[in-house]
C-alpha cells in the first residue's frame, strides 16, 4: 500500500470526487483479469458456436469495452473518461474448462484507468455467464484484479 489516506474521504469523512485538475496530463495504462469456469459442455457448446443467444465471445469482448467506456456512470466517484484503448483478450482453456479475460485500457488524463479495466473484465466475464446460464447455471466467476498500472504520481504497479 503507497498511501494511508483514503482519497474519497474528505476530512469530515464524506465522500468526494478527487479534483484531478492539478495533476500532470500522462500516458495510463491498466490492465485486469479474471476467470469463468464452467462444464467442459459449456465450453465446447461456446467454442463451438452453438449457444443459441449467439456469438458468445464476441458479444463479451463488446460488453467489456462498452463497459470501460461507461465505468464513471456506474461507479460513483470515478471521472468519465477519453480512453484512447480498450482491448478485450478472452484465452479458452479446455484443459481447464475456463476462459480467462483480460482487459487493457489506455487513456492520456489526469487519472487512471484501472476501474475501467476492472470493470471491462467483470462485465464481460457476467455477459459469458448471461449468455449459456440456461445450460449451465453452475458458471463461477473468480480472480478479478488488477495486473498492472502505469502512470500518474504513483507510477507502476505490477500484481505478484
Amino acid at each position: 500500500m503507497t498511501d494511508n489516506k483514503l482519497t474519497h474521504i474528505d476530512e469530515q469523512g464524506n465522500a468526494v470526487m478527487i479534483d484531478v485538475s492539478e495533476k500532470d496530463v500522462t500516458e495510463r495504462i491498466a490492465i485486469a483479469a479474471g476467470r469463468v469456469t464452467m462444464l467442459a459442455e459449456t465450453l465446447d457448446l461456446i467454442l463451438s458456436g452453438g449457444a443459441k443467444k449467439g456469438d458468445v465471445l464476441g458479444v463479451a469482448r463488446i460488453a467489456g469495452i462498452m463497459a470501460a467506456k461507461r465505468t464513471h456512470e456506474l461507479i460513483p466517484l470515478c471521472h468519465p473518461l477519453a480512453l484512447s484503448k480498450v482491448t478485450l483478450d478472452l484465452e479458452p482453456d479446455p484443459a481447464t474448462n475456463t476462459i480467462d479475460v483480460r482487459a487493457t485500457v489506455k487513456v492520456t488524463g489526469q487519472t487512471g484507468v484501472e476501474m475501467e479495466a476492472l470493470t471491462a473484465v467483470s462485465l464481460a466475464c457476467l455477459t459469458i455467464y448471461d449468455m449459456v446460464k440456461a445450460v449451465d447455471r453452475a458458471i463461477t466467476i473468480s480472480d478479478i484484479r488488477l495486473l498492472e498500472k502505469s502512470g500518474g504520481k504513483s507510477g507502476r504497479f505490477t500484481a505478484d
